[in-house]
């Protein structure tokens, strides 16, 4: 299942890969980076690759605007 945005000002936001809706339901959860990268089986800089396009997809650029989407996403 791909996960697909939408606001009511902005355009359709791209959908987000398996992985980065993983890794934001991770740190929603309150993980680390490395807690994160240690669970998904990845290293610590893949994770942050990860939440870079997903703050890059989503034009969101702290950790707290990931967090409140994941929670309202159900994630």
């Amino acid at each position: 299942m791909s996960l697909t945005l939408t606001t009511p000002y902005a355009a359709p936001a791209p959908a987000l890969a398996p992985r980065e809706q993983e890794t934001l339901r991770h740190i929603a959860a309150g993980r680390t980076y490395l807690q994160t990268a240690r669970h998904m089986g990845l290293s610590k800089h893949t994770v942050d690759a990860y939440l870079r396009r997903i703050r890059a997809k989503l034009d969101i650029t702290s950790t707290a605007e990931l967090t409140r989407l994941a929670i309202s996403l159900g994630l």
